[in-house]
């Protein structure tokens, strides 16, 4: 059973917060993409396309970085060190971006913006850090 996640940082995630997620790139550098994030008991959750560089990068290195902060005081944030464990595709996939959609701009998400396949990416903790959670 893998880690889970501290109940204050799965609060965190769940909430309309943003985070940012670090993967390491072919040519050894890291990139960080802000995203809607989303937790499970056990990962952290990102929804992206099959197609975009954070996905592939990923695939290539499961080692990431996710960093939460709270929208109304960036000071307050938790930072989830782990990897890339799993992933859900299919109608799941695509009911959760339209959840979280809804979390962050109050509507479903506009399927005119998909350009490939939605894929819920699954994050194991191998270290969690919090601040003022």
């Amino acid at each position: 059973m893998p880690d889970s996640i501290e109940p204050a940082i799965r609060d965190l995630a769940r909430g309309d917060n943003f985070a940012t997620i670090a993967v390491h790139l072919d040519d050894g550098s890291i990139a960080s993409h802000v995203m809607w994030v989303d937790a499970s008991d056990h990962h952290v959750l990102i929804n992206t396309e099959v197609h975009r560089a954070k996905y592939r990068a990923l695939q290539a290195n499961p080692v990431t970085t996710v960093t939460i902060w709270d929208r109304n005081d960036a000071y307050t944030y938790a930072e989830v060190r782990g990897r890339l464990v799993g992933e859900v595709r299919g109608p799941e996939a695509r009911a959760h971006i339209d959840a979280l959609s809804r979390k962050y701009e109050g509507k479903d998400y506009d399927g005119d913006q998909i350009k490939s396949e939605r894929v819920i990416l699954q994050i194991e903790p191998h270290r969690q850090r919090s601040r003022d959670l």
